[in-house]
């Protein structure tokens, strides 16, 4: 028995950061993985619109890498992709026309807030990039904090913890984070209400509210201030990005029993995108059966040839349940 505790204790400290749960799994090894087309309506392949989109094509993502999976943003720059997930790993690859993704490369985080031992220490929900300088941002729920890498995500290059954010739910903080045009940060919080204290409507309203911040600059740097986004009922924020015009598209998420998620993707006007403001967004379209759906978390905005284009990837929860998607749709307004 002795020799058992001896050994025990050894172990607590050769092991850093042990807590008794297994460790986050990380990308180490040759990256692999595999796609296969996906259309929209699985029982009518033919068909492309779904309100005010139109579908480009899509594919699902797959790796027999235990790392692989829990996709919540991505950001997207000409043919070059990159899928951040909820464990702090990446995906990069380059990828044309032929939807056959080539150049892949699979990393981890260089840092982040905790050991890194849980999953939860890389809880990595978010991300923003400066299209100028390539830094990224990213927002860490559980911490509830915003982090600077420089580009590439070479190093980190600091950190905030804004006050303004200390009370936002452990798994229902910065769930989304975009840079606008202009320069300014918008990040609203997947699940914290509005307090009754700044609420101006009745109490059942309250519950659709959502707390949003505005940053005048880089988060590390700037104080934010407040508005509000008012969700569809049922429904949280999953992710934002900024439209060229200042616009937001918001991706609003709802999960349902058994086992069912559903999307909305919502248009926000830039003129509610404001200090003060109650922003409220215009429904563009639904992904709902029968057409394909799944906890979509990230969202990116490209243009081709003068149309804007929508990026959707889908979060698996690294469950059989659940899918890897990638989809490209038009916007047509």
């Amino acid at each position: 028995m002795r020799r058992v505790l001896l050994l025990s204790l050894l172990m607590l400290a050769l092991v850093p950061g042990w807590a008794g749960r297994e460790r986050l799994a990380l990308f180490d090894g040759p990256a692999r993985m595999e796609v296969r087309a996906v259309p929209l309506d699985p029982h009518d392949p033919a068909r492309r619109r779904v309100g005010a989109l139109t579908y480009l094509g899509g594919i699902a993502l797959t790796s027999s890498d235990p790392a692989f999976g829990g996709y919540s943003s991505l950001s997207v720059a000409g043919d070059r992709f990159t899928l951040l997930s909820d464990g702090g790993t990446l995906i990069r690859f380059a990828m044309d026309a032929d939807w056959r993704p080539h150049g892949l490369r699979f990393d981890n985080l260089p840092a982040g807030p905790g050991t890194g031992w849980l999953k939860s220490d890389r809880d990595s929900e978010s991300m923003a990039v400066d299209p100028w300088t390539g830094h990224i941002w990213v927002g860490f729920e559980s911490y509830n904090q915003i982090w600077r890498y420089a580009p590439d995500f070479a190093r980190v290059e600091g950190h905030v913890a804004p006050p303004a954010m200390k009370e936002w739910p452990v798994n229902g903080g910065p769930e989304s984070l975009a840079r606008l045009p202009d320069g300014r940060f918008v990040t609203v919080s997947e699940q914290a209400m509005v307090s009754r204290a700044r609420w101006r409507g009745s109490a059942e309203s309250r519950q659709d509210s959502r707390q949003g911040l505005i940053f005048a600059g880089d988060p590390l740097r700037m104080r934010p201030r407040h508005f509000a986004y008012r969700t569809s009922p049922d429904h949280d924020v999953a992710d934002i990005a900024a439209l060229p015009d200042g616009s937001l598209i918001v991706v609003e998420r709802r999960f349902r029993l058994p086992y069912h998620f559903s999307n909305r993707i919502m248009l926000v006007p830039a003129a509610e995108v404001a200090p003060g403001r109650v922003a409220r967004g215009r429904l563009l379209a639904e992904l709902d059966s029968p057409l394909i759906h799944d906890n979509f978390e990230g969202v990116a905005i490209t243009r081709e040839a003068g149309a804007t284009i929508l990026w959707l990837v889908s979060d698996d929860n690294q469950m059989w349940l659940q899918h890897s998607y990638l989809l490209k749709f038009r916007l047509d307004r």
